[in-house]
C-alpha cells in the first residue's frame, strides 16, 4: 500500500467515524425534540397515586345554583370604584361589608372562622386546621374595580348585573369579584356540610388593589407578620383559561401564574422657552419629545424569549402548539404574546400646548412599561436613557420595581401541583401549563411570607374576552361562575393532603 492510499483511507475513516456521529447526534437531538413535542405533561399527574381524602362532593343543587348566583349578582351592583389610592367609593366599600355578613351567614358565625377588618374596608379570615404541623397557605382576591361608564359602550349598564345570553354582564365579573364571591361561597358550602380543615389556610380580600393595595393587601401583611405566619403557598387571580386565544393551541389551556413582570412608570419632559407661533423655532418642545417617543417605539425593548418563566409555559404546551406558533418573530407580531417575548413599551399620556398660537415652554409624556423577568429596573431605565439619546429630554422615574420572584412549579412543588390537580379533575380536556402575568396584582406584597406565589382563577377566556378586561362589556357566563365556586370547594378539600405524591410517579424528564 503507497503512502497516498494509506493516507486517503484514513481520512475516508475519518469521515465515516464524523458523519456517523453526526448521525447519532442528530437521531439524539430528533428523539428529544419529538419526546418534548409529544410528551403530555398532565399525563403523569393523573397517573399519580394521590393520598386517600374522604372529599365531600361538590354537588349543587338548584335551590344552591339560584343563591349563589343572586349573591354574585348583588356583588356586581355595589359600584366598589377605586380611582386614585385617595379616591375610593368607601360607602360602596361599607355596604359590601353588609353583603358579604348577609350572604355567607355561617363563614361569619362559625367557630371555626376567624375574622377581623384590616384598614376600614379589607377582610382577613383565618381557618385553622386541625393538623399543626401543615404550613397553613393563602387565597387572596380583591373587592375593588376599576371605573366604568356606560356611555363608553356597555351593552348594559355597568353595575347592573344583567343578563344577557347566560352571561351576567359587569364591571368585577372578571376582575375580580368572582373570585371574592367565589371562595366565601365555597367555604360557606363547606361549612354547611360540617366540613373543618386538616390544613389550616387564610382569605385575605383587599380593598384598593386596583391602586396598587398599599392600604388593603400591605396592612393584613403587616398583621400577619405580627403573627408571625408563614405559608406555604399563595394563591391570587391573575391567568385564567384559555380557549382559542393562543394562535396554534390545539385545545384551552389553564395558565398558573408563577411571576410576574416588573413595572416602570417614567416620565420624559422637554423644557424651552415660549413664544408666538408666528416665530417658531426650528425644534419645538413637541416636536423634541415627539422625536424621543417615536425613537422608543421605534426600538423595542430586546428579545428575550426563553431566559425567563415563559420558557416553561411552552416547555408544557409544546406538544400541542404548532411549531409554527413557536417562532419568535412570530410571536412578536401579536401584542398578546409579544408581551412573552420582552419588556413592553407604551405611550400612555402626552401632554403640552395651552393655546394654538402660542408656542409651550413645556412638553411631556408618560411611559408605561412591563418589565420582562430578565431584566431589573435598572436596567431598562438605562435602555431608555441611552434610545431616547438627548440630553434635551429629562426622564424621571414616577413608579417601578423590578419583576417578581419565580415560584417553583416541579413535581415537588406543593402548591403548583394541588391547583394543578384541583383544575384536571374539574376540566380534564385542558392542558396545565405555569404563566407569567403581565399585570400585577395584590399578591406581590406578600413575598416575605410566601416563597411560592400563584396567580390564577379558572375563568374562561375566548378571544375577545382579554379586551373585556378592565374594558367595556365585562362578563362572565353563569356557567363559569358555578365552575369557580366548585373549583374552590375541591381545591381547599384537596390542600388536606400532607404530602405529594412521589416524584417519579408524577412526572419526567426533557
Amino acid at each position: 500500500m503507497t503512502e497516498r492510499s494509506a493516507t486517503l483511507n484514513i481520512l475516508k475513516f475519518v469521515k465515516i467515524v464524523s458523519f456517523s456521529l453526526l448521525l447519532v447526534i442528530l437521531a439524539f437531538f430528533v428523539a428529544a425534540t419529538v419526546r418534548t413535542l409529544t410528551f403530555d405533561v398532565n399525563a403523569g399527574l393523573q397517573l399519580a397515586h394521590w393520598e386517600k381524602t374522604n372529599n365531600i362532593a361538590s354537588d349543587i343543587n338548584q335551590h344552591q345554583r339560584e343563591e349563589l348566583l343572586s349573591n354574585f349578582r348583588d356583588a356586581i351592583r355595589i359600584p366598589t370604584v377605586s380611582t386614585t389610592e385617595t379616591q375610593l367609593n368607601t360607602t360602596a366599600l361599607r355596604e359590601f361589608d353588609g353583603l358579604l355578613r348577609k350572604a355567607f351567614p355561617t363563614v361569619f358565625s362559625s367557630h371555626l372562622v376567624q375574622h377581623e377588618v384590616v384598614a376600614n374596608y379589607s377582610h382577613l379570615f383565618w381557618v385553622p386546621g386541625s393538623d399543626l404541623a401543615l404550613v397553613p397557605y393563602m387565597l387572596l382576591a380583591h373587592i375593588d374595580v376599576v371605573p366604568a361608564e356606560e356611555r363608553d359602550g356597555w351593552e348594559a349598564p355597568p353595575f347592573s348585573a344583567k343578563e344577557i345570553d347566560g352571561f351576567i354582564y359587569g364591571r368585577g365579573t372578571i376582575d375580580n369579584k368572582q373570585s371574592v364571591m367565589g371562595i366565601l361561597q365555597a367555604l360557606e358550602y363547606l361549612l354547611i356540610r360540617g366540613y373543618s380543615p386538616r390544613r389550616g389556610f387564610f382569605i385575605g380580600l383587599g380593598h384598593d388593589e386596583e391602586v396598587s393595595g398599599f392600604q388593603g393587601a400591605m396592612n393584613i401583611v403587616r398583621v400577619l407578620k405580627k403573627k408571625g405566619v408563614q405559608l406555604a403557598f399563595v394563591l391570587d387571580e391573575g391567568l385564567a383559561v384559555l380557549d382559542g386565544v393562543i394562535s396554534g393551541l390545539q385545545g384551552p389551556a389553564a395558565l398558573i401564574g408563577i411571576s410576574e413582570k416588573g413595572l416602570a412608570t417614567v416620565k420624559l419632559s422637554v423644557s424651552k422657552a415660549p413664544g408666538h407661533s408666528s416665530m417658531p423655532p426650528s425644534e419645538s418642545s413637541i416636536g423634541i419629545l415627539a422625536g424621543a417617543v417615536k425613537r422608543l417605539e421605534d426600538n423595542p425593548m430586546p428579545r428575550l424569549f426563553g431566559e425567563g418563566p415563559e420558557r416553561g409555559t411552552f416547555e408544557h404546551l409544546a406538544h400541542k402548539v404548532m411549531l409554527f406558533y413557536l417562532r419568535y418573530r412570530v410571536m412578536e407580531r401579536r401584542p398578546d404574546t409579544n408581551a412573552f417575548v420582552r419588556t413592553t413599551t407604551a405611550i400612555t399620556m402626552f401632554n403640552s400646548g395651552v393655546k394654538v398660537n402660542i408656542l409651550p415652554s413645556q412638553a411631556e409624556a408618560y411611559v408605561n412599561l412591563r418589565i420582562h423577568s430578565a431584566q431589573s429596573l435598572q436596567e431598562v431605565l438605562e435602555l431608555i436613557q441611552s434610545t431616547v439619546g438627548d440630553e434635551r429630554v429629562k426622564m424621571e422615574l414616577v413608579d417601578g420595581f423590578d419583576p417578581l420572584p419565580v415560584s417553583s412549579y416541579d413535581e415537588t412543588s406543593f402548591g403548583f401541583q394541588i391547583i394543578k390537580k384541583t383544575v384536571l379533575d374539574q376540566f380534564p380536556q385542558v392542558t396545565v401549563a405555569p404563566g407569567i402575568c403581565i399585570g400585577n396584582t395584590d399578591s406581590r406584597h406578600y413575598t416575605d411570607l410566601a416563597k411560592d406565589i400563584y396567580r390564577f382563577a379558572p375563568t374562561w377566556f375566548r378571544p375577545g374576552d382579554a379586551q373585556r378586561f378592565h374594558g367595556i362589556n365585562e362578563r362572565i357566563s353563569k356557567k363559569n361562575y358555578e365552575e369557580l365556586v366548585v373549583f374552590y370547594f375541591n381545591l381547599i378539600q384537596n390542600c388536606d393532603i400532607k404530602d405529594l405524591p412521589s416524584p417519579h410517579s408524577a412526572g419526567h424528564e426533557l
